[in-house]
Parts: C-alpha cells; sequence; structure tokens
C-alpha cells in the first residue's frame, strides 16, 4: 500500500521507442495488501493473481515487451540491462512519490540508480496542471488510449501506457 515501508508489487516502464518493461515481484509483502489492492492490482498483475506464486525466474520477451516474474534481486538485474539500451533516462511518472522511492530502493537507494537514470523524475500530474488542466482529471479519457483487453487499470504496465499517452497528448496541447 501507499505506506512509507511498503514494497514493490510490480513495476512497468514504456520507452518513447515503445520498448517496454513489466515484473512482477514474488517477494512482495503480501502483509500490506488490504482488500482494494488485492481487487485492484493484485487480480490485475499477471503471475500473482493466483493461489500459489511462482517458485522460479520467468522471463518472456515479445512484442517488444520484456515481462520478467522474480525476486527483487532478479527483477533489478534485468531491469538494469534494460535500461542499458537507453543512451538516458528521463523517467516520467504519475503521482510518483512513493513510485520513485521505491523504484530507487530496487537498487539500493537514490544514489546507486542506473547512471543513464536521470535523478529527478517528472509527474505527469504537474504537467497536468500547467497547461491549465485538472491535475485529478480521469488519465484514461484524457489519453484516448485503446489496449488490449489483456490489460487493466492498475497493472504497472497499463499504467506505464496511460502515462505515456497523456504525456504525448500534453506535449501538443
Amino acid at each position: 500500500g501507499l505506506t512509507q515501508n511498503t514494497s514493490l508489487i510490480s513495476i512497468g516502464f514504456v520507452a518513447e521507442n515503445n520498448q517496454q518493461f513489466y515484473a512482477e515481484f514474488i517477494d512482495y509483502n503480501q502483509s500490506q495488501c488490504d482488500d482494494w489492492i488485492k481487487t485492484h492490482v493484485i487480480q490485475n498483475c499477471r503471475w500473482l493473481n493466483t493461489d500459489v506464486l511462482p517458485d522460479s525466474l520467468i522471463i518472456e520477451n515479445k512484442n517488444n515487451c520484456l515481462s520478467v516474474c522474480g525476486n527483487k534481486i532478479q527483477i533489478k538485474e534485468q531491469l538494469s540491462e534494460w535500461l542499458k539500451q537507453f543512451k538516458s533516462v528521463e523517467i516520467w511518472a504519475d503521482c510518483y512519490a512513493y513510485d520513485w522511492v521505491l523504484f530507487c530502493e530496487l537498487f539500493g537507494g537514490a544514489l546507486h540508480i542506473p547512471g543513464n537514470v536521470f535523478y529527478m523524475p517528472a509527474d505527469i500530474s504537474t504537467l497536468f496542471l500547467l497547461k491549465g488542466l485538472d491535475m485529478d482529471i480521469d488519465r484514461e479519457t484524457f489519453s484516448e488510449l485503446e489496449l488490449s483487453d489483456e490489460l487493466h487499470k492498475h497493472n504497472a504496465l497499463y499504467d506505464a501506457l496511460v502515462t505515456r499517452a497523456c504525456y504525448e497528448k500534453l506535449l501538443s496541447v
């Protein structure tokens, strides 16, 4: 949940060139999951939405998306390798306060994130405000993005795709 000592359940990234990274953490703290998280987050995960968690690393690479299910160390290694394909990485997120701290903690703290990742993330909520729009606007409606039935709101990859679509649309406003 959104608490200071929470753990990552899943993470998703979409690059400008449409390369995607999606991961689910088998070692997330299940005791922190309230009914809302179980219903809206866990049920929209690809591998974690079963009664039995995978016991070994899963890696799939198809349709420009590297998908991983594993523990924190395994996901950190896969994400580090995925990020290496980019000369520089600028992170844009939606209400990123908790997400950014957890992203940094995945690498052992802010001073240890990959060198090509800019150390200051940007928030799409602020961009909405700067463009004179309601920063609490429904992202899916604003983005006008049509996604497959396989992805749903609160799935990390879905949220990343919607955030990117909002960012691209906001740049043209």
